[in-house]
């Protein structure tokens, strides 16, 4: 006899809000210590495990599949810094990497600073903060969190003798910069309820961590804070960031005890990061500049007034980065939705782009921790090219290939082909796609297709490359990344296009998307003009975690005829409840992206569309939902909730599955070889819906 499906018992809470009354029957969920949630959970496990029995052994060979693509014993390219050069390494078979350094050049002793191998051993999660080494080369404070919860432990060891100091620092925000002196260090502290880092401290090493000096409290709970240190080496920085404004106040790193001054005060709508280069400061901001501009004042006045433009505007290029050193300029910049490099030469203002020739890619700037050097570090990838990073001789304009990321198996990048398109919105927009398939996908809409998207906070997402999609694309799968608006791949407007009261054209751009790949087109092959079409809605499957989450659980609700089946990680899909609970991490740093509750025109547009609200007595797509009980940012309960109704309310008998990982939070299991499970568990569940069990 086949296991039925869990049923979560019904205890209707009930909550009224300017005149609208929702009763939720699953709240009570939110008790992550209570037996009766956990067997609740356990319950679900038992119920995937039997569902997904068939597909175990697809599941296994897939784990094997994807690993045998790993060079195990890896190395990545080693950067120069304060006299040392700066690495990571894998061992064979070791989950976590070995940072290490040697003095002066490669062929020194290596020396290593820390082995998350047997830092992690015996441990369900490990992940290494920050890590950062003092001015005299002779110390090492780094943070390391052991639970998933992104609460992180700062300690401190002693490089010339590998001993590690007594004091345990506990709840940090992770991040640690030393000051010149090599005995002071900042850190932030979060709140370990709403998670949130909300102080900086001064600490001196040696000394009883609870006399540490604290050095600034946020008391805007919309805020989160960091701690930076400058390229230059000579300011010691706080970073306050909200989604819509910011502040930076800096110090001088060789007077830890003095009082940080503000480089300006916040101002709403304003947002601006600073960097530091001889005697200017360098600002990118967005004050009559909503795509971002760079500007530069004296470092004896910050004021507004006195900052001018450090470079000729491009009001219609997205400034996404940059980079100081002696002689160059160096920008990262988004045109036409795809990251370029463009170097730049003080002297004379002389300018020029990188150039590149695959039609979806991505650049970005890479480790560059000197500034006198005229030698660029760059990364570069895309959906068929593995991650490389490349050394460019900015005076020359040459680039010499230092490491391209090595895929065992016998892959080639020949054997894949990328498109882009833009898609035409119902609006009139244009959505960029990137691409990937194997040559000889026939595009006759048979071809099983993964959709992706994510779409919020302006977190772009840029094409880039995966060893283990390969798995899926040597089975005949395409492979869609759609920018959809709520990110800022278009520029700014994109993103502001896509929160807030216009939240809906996030999801109404990935339909667009899903429409445009089950429907012929015309397209270009060489000199003729072909009918093509990438996929069929009984093989079309959507993909997306986190806000992405959001994002499946709006369109399985408003089109759920368009998608074989569904896959939501880690989903965000409670909206009203968790946004109305201030006490819920990140709740109150992301009024700015969702609204707040509290206003009546915000509730009433979350309720339009939050995926546990609007779920409904109809038929819905195969399911695949997955969580971590200690996930710090979206908590468990909610996916738990949204499967529970989904099971109650929905018409069809197609799967719905859960997995728990017990033991992890919001990223998944820690380790390289680990978190392959989950890719697995994902195909898996895809190639079964489709009949091909390995």
């Amino acid at each position: 006899m086949a296991q039925s499906a869990p049923v979560a018992p019904i205890k209707p809470k009930v909550f009224t809000n300017f005149g609208v009354t929702r009763t939720d029957n699953y709240y009570w969920l939110n008790q992550p210590t209570s037996p009766e949630v956990l067997s609740y959970l356990n319950a679900e496990n038992a119920y995937y495990e039997k569902q997904m029995a068939a597909a175990q052994n697809s599941q296994k060979k897939l784990v094997a599949e994807i690993k045998g693509r790993i060079k195990q014993e890896d190395m990545s390219v080693p950067y120069r810094d304060n006299g040392y050069l700066y690495y990571s390494r894998f061992d064979l078979g070791g989950e976590y990497p070995v940072y290490c350094r040697k003095k002066g050049t490669i062929d020194e002793n290596e020396e290593v600073l820390l082995d998350a191998n047997e830092m992690g051993a015996g441990r369900t999660y490990f992940q290494i903060g920050d890590w950062s080494v003092s001015d005299n080369n002779q110390l090492l404070a780094y943070t390391a969190d052991t639970v998933s919860r992104r609460l992180y432990t700062l300690r401190f060891k002693n490089l010339a003798t590998g001993k590690l100091y007594p004091e345990r620092i506990a709840n940090t925000g992770g991040e640690v910069v030393w000051a010149a002196d090599n005995k002071t260090v900042f850190y932030t502290k979060k709140n370990v309820t709403t998670l949130l880092p909300y102080q900086v401290y001064r600490h001196t090493l040696g000394t009883n961590p609870k006399s540490d000096a604290l050095i600034y409290e946020e008391h805007d709970n919309t805020f989160n804070l960091h701690v930076t240190r400058s390229k230059s080496r000579k300011f010691i920085g706080i970073e306050l960031v909200s989604s819509m404004s910011s502040e930076y106040r800096y110090l001088d790193a060789a007077t830890p005890t003095a009082q940080f001054k503000t480089f300006i005060r916040r101002e709403k709508d304003h947002l601006y990061n600073v960097e530091h280069l001889g005697d200017k400061f360098y600002v990118r901001t967005n004050w009559q500049a909503p795509n971002y501009r760079l500007m530069m004042t004296p470092v004896t006045n910050t004021a507004k007034t006195a900052w001018t433009d450090a470079l000729t505007r491009h009001p219609e290029i997205f400034l996404d980065n940059f980079d100081l050193f002696r002689d160059y300029l160096v920008l990262n910049e988004r045109k036409g939705g795809l990251r370029q490099l463009r170097v730049v030469r003080w002297k004379d203002k002389q300018e020029h782009y990188l150039q590149f020739d695959e039609p979806a890619y991505t650049a970005t700037i890479g480790i560059n921790a000197e500034q006198d050097t005229p030698l660029l570090r760059y990364n570069y990838t895309s959906l068929t090219t593995p991650m490389s990073t490349y050394e460019y001789d900015m005076s020359t304009r040459t680039s010499t290939l230092l490491k391209e990321q090595d895929v065992l198996g016998g892959f080639s990048k020949k054997d894949y082909v990328t498109e882009r398109v833009f898609v035409k919105s119902r609006d009139n927009q244009f959505i960029p796609m990137s691409i990937v398939y194997k040559k000889g996908t026939k595009l006759d809409g048979t071809a099983p297709l993964l959709q992706y998207a994510y779409g919020s906070y302006g977190f772009s997402q840029d094409p880039t490359f995966s060893a283990a999609r390969l798995s899926l694309l040597n089975r005949g799968f395409v492979y869609a990344l759609c920018n959809i608006r709520g990110g800022q791949e278009m520029g700014r407007q994109w993103f502001e296009d896509g929160r807030m009261l216009k939240k809906i054209n996030s999801f109404n751009d990935f339909i667009d998307c899903s429409l445009y790949l089950t429907k012929p087109h015309e397209a270009q092959v060489g000199t003729a003009k072909v009918n093509q079409q990438y996929t069929a809605t009984d093989k079309l499957f959507a993909m997306g975690g986190s806000a992405g989450g959001l994002l499946m659980g709006a369109v399985m609700n408003m089109r759920p005829d368009l998608y074989k089946g569904v896959i939501a990680a880690v989903p965000f899909v409670d909206v009203v409840t968790t946004m109305s609970d201030p006490s819920i991490p990140l709740t109150t740093s992301e009024y700015d992206q969702w609204g707040n509750p509290a206003d009546e025109d915000y509730f009433k547009y979350m309720l339009s569309y939050s995926p546990y609200d609007n779920v409904k007595k109809q038929a819905y797509p195969n399911t695949l939902v997955t969580t971590g009980l200690h996930d710090s940012q979206v908590q468990y309960f909610e996916p738990a909730k949204w499967v529970a109704k989904l099971r109650a309310m929905k018409t069809d008998k197609n799967q719905l599955i859960m997995h728990t990982d017990m033991s992890a939070g919001h990223g998944g299991a820690s380790g390289r070889f680990k978190s392959i499970d989950d890719t697995a568990r994902q195909y898996a569940f895809m190639l079964q819906l489709l009949g091909k069990n390995l």
